[in-house]
């Protein structure tokens, strides 16, 4: 495993573009640091500080902060896809190949590499998020600091299994502007899907949950949005806020289930395929 993983990273590290938009994906993040500070006065009649605000409060920082920074994830897609677009128009996974590597050992070998990047970024997530509510938050005890922490296995796996989807599309378009295209159209289909459901059923609710097993929703899923939480936080009268925000075993097993066909399917594209 290390060998490939090594063998992955040099590769990436001696392109000048995939290191840039590494150290994009991994700086970020970090702009929440920035965020925490800021002071927006307004005319002179008061101040506003997001810190002072309560959404770095623990436990909510870890839902905040990991749904902010997955946002951010798209930079990487980009090396994801751009490392199988290189592969094929270099003409390297041919002479990888000739080379002793086996075609189950080169998917591997990007596999090891998106993990590896999908640990180190949740691993970055996890101290910014423990400094800041550290700072700014209104509880210390550690019950409360690590509790709703699985945000993090979530955000984890939320990479994981994207940055998966973006190696199959590569492995299937070859060419990265392709690979990010059929992301977007799949993007599109999926809302289509829904459309459809909703009015042949004529209900979202069922169209909804169907749609909850699609790849890109149920990887949405991991990390809900936390505003609707913040205001039911500030407004808890209003029963017309509560949603269910909290990440569940069974929509990490759908992301696991994904991530695992993404790579088996990658692994039986370059099988088929005619190098």
């Amino acid at each position: 495993m290390l060998r490939l993983l090594q063998l992955e990273l040099q590769k990436l590290l001696l392109n000048r573009t995939s290191k840039i938009l590494i150290f994009i994906s991994f700086i970020l993040p970090f702009t929440v640091l920035i965020l925490s500070s800021i002071k927006i006065n307004f005319f002179g009649f008061f101040t506003l500080e997001l810190g002072e605000l309560g959404i770095y409060n623990f436990p909510i920082i870890w839902h905040i902060v990991t749904f902010f920074a997955s946002q951010f994830k798209f930079f990487f897609a980009i090396v994801v896809v751009s490392m199988i677009g290189n592969e094929y128009s270099n003409k390297t996974i041919k002479q990888n190949l000739i080379d002793g590597l086996s075609k189950k050992e080169f998917i591997l070998s990007k596999f090891y590499t998106i993990v590896f990047f999908s640990l180190v970024a949740t691993f970055l997530l996890f101290l910014i998020s423990l400094l800041i509510g550290l700072y700014y938050s209104s509880y210390n005890e550690i019950g409360i600091i690590f509790s709703e922490i699985e945000y993090l296995a979530g955000y984890f796996m939320k990479l994981v299994g994207f940055f998966s989807f973006c190696l199959f599309l590569g492995m299937l378009a070859k060419r990265s502007a392709f690979a990010l295209a059929f992301l977007f159209v799949d993007f599109i289909v999926e809302w289509i899907i829904f459309g459809l459901i909703a009015w042949q059923t004529k209900s979202t609710d069922i169209a909804e949950k169907i749609q909850n097993f699609f790849p890109l929703k149920s990887m949405y899923n991991l990390i809900k949005q936390p505003f609707q939480r913040v205001a039911m936080s500030k407004f808890p009268d209003k029963d017309s806020l509560a949603y269910d925000y909290a990440l569940h075993w069974y929509e990490l097993v759908i992301v696991m289930g994904w991530t695992a066909l993404f790579v088996f399917l990658s692994y039986r594209l370059l099988k088929k395929r005619d190098l």
